[in-house]
């Protein structure tokens, strides 16, 4: 028996040795569990707290487990089939780079590593559609779109995270494509042009354009070599009427001037209309300034994928103030870097839709429908923007046209899709 004594204050025990033992061994076992509920009180407000702030996150654990593996299998599928893009082209065109003695230098930096972002860009929706289809099958045969569903959570917040995966895609391949693909594409087709005898165009004829307000010029011949043109003429018209006109036999731009739109024109004639009067002047040499660069006659391959966004918009705003006509294949490329990354979301939907669904044989069929379908819709933008190219057709619809379309096709698999 243990008998409790105050002391200066303090309880001390008295007894025998053995009860001082046992009750000195009973207080330390009451303090830990006192202890341990103490703990266990504080971990348990700690993971209320965090229940919480999980709850009310902007992303919750699905969402960044379908985010991950969408962009996990995204890059991957991108650097499987690039990878193997780059070895047929080696094998395609090395006997072209020794023909012209390509520096290898060139040939990595040059032309390889503009060439790996252009064509992950270019190819980027049926890059989305494999990742889309593949990892989604493999979780529904899994049975983990099941067991999402039989929680209560509903199909079009499983969706959530690949359209927010899409929108992070979308706005990846819009700013590549508008802003930085386009400079590497600057030495990209200049080794093209160079090395891989693509068959660039040095020489255009009959272009005529507005210079200023009432001023037109024209070029019977112009050749990029020398930067000069022939049978060039520049007419000056006020109300309609013709005030002043000038022929020359040929124009040529100065390349080692400091002033931009400086041209020397060889052989001319002017004629100065005043009323009834004709004043004609003749000779053989004259500098003057023509706003009009080499780049304005010139409609080069590939040369609209060289402009980035902005520098597009302005090329072809300044072609149609001067009256040219051949832009069309600039204003297909400015449309479709806006079409194309929207066109994620639609094939992002599509693909979900298609493989949300558990079948006896996997992924087969779904792979199936998806390639078809993607294939489709390249081929389908590609019709499109040729009919805007050599048929005069509005360049803005036909390359939303292929979107409009599969939209529709998006929301019949999206209400076929399970729930």
């Amino acid at each position: 028996m243990v008998l409790l004594e105050e002391v200066n204050g303090k309880l001390v025990p008295r007894g025998s040795e053995e009860d001082i033992k046992a009750y000195l061994n009973y207080k330390k076992e009451q303090q830990k569990k006192t202890h341990h509920r103490s703990l266990r009180s504080r971990v348990g407000r700690k993971s209320s707290a965090l229940r919480w702030l999980s709850d009310h996150l902007p992303l919750s654990r699905l969402d960044r487990y379908i985010i991950g593996k969408f962009l996990g299998t995204y890059f991957f599928s991108i650097i499987l089939i690039i990878s193997i893009a780059v070895v047929f082209d080696v094998n395609e065109n090395i006997d072209k780079f020794l023909q012209h003695d390509a520096p290898m230098e060139e040939i990595l930096f040059d032309y390889y590593l503009n060439f790996i972002p252009f064509y992950s860009n270019l190819f980027s929706q049926l890059f989305v559609f494999i990742a889309v289809i593949f990892f989604t099958t493999k979780l529904a045969d899994n049975s983990e779109i099941i067991a999402m569903l039989s929680t209560g959570t509903s199909f079009a917040r499983i969706v959530r995270p690949y359209m927010i995966s899409a929108a992070i895609i979308a706005l990846l391949n819009f700013g590549f494509g508008s802003y930085i693909i386009p400079r590497g594409n600057v030495k990209r087709v200049k080794f093209e042009n160079k090395y891989k005898n693509r068959g660039r165009q040095d020489v255009s004829a009959n272009v005529q354009l507005e210079v200023d307000s009432g001023v037109i010029a024209y070029f019977g011949r112009y050749e990029e070599s020398m930067k000069m043109g022939f049978d060039f003429t520049l007419d000056k018209f006020e109300d309609k009427k013709l005030v002043k006109h000038l022929q020359a036999l040929s124009i040529q731009y100065d390349t080692l001037s400091y002033e931009p739109y400086h041209w020397i024109i060889t052989g001319y004639q002017t004629r100065d209309l005043q009323g009834l009067r004709e004043v004609i002047q003749n000779g053989n040499k004259l500098d003057t300034i023509i706003p009009i660069q080499p780049q304005d006659l010139m409609a080069s391959r590939d040369m609209e994928m060289t402009f980035t966004t902005p520098e597009l918009s302005k090329y072809i705003e300044r072609q149609k103030e001067r009256g040219f006509s051949n832009i069309q294949q600039f204003e297909v490329e400015y449309y479709k870097r806006g079409a194309t990354s929207f066109a994620t979301f639609i094939l992002t939907l599509i693909g979900v839709s298609i493989s949300a669904r558990k079948r006896k044989n996997g992924m087969g069929i779904a792979l199936g429908i998806g390639l078809a379908l993607t294939l489709t819709y390249i081929m389908f933008q590609t019709i499109t923007s040729s009919m805007a190219i050599n048929a005069n057709f509005p360049a803005c619809i036909a390359v939303w046209i292929p979107n409009f379309v599969f939209a529709l096709i998006a929301l019949y698999y999206y209400k076929k899709a399970p729930r």
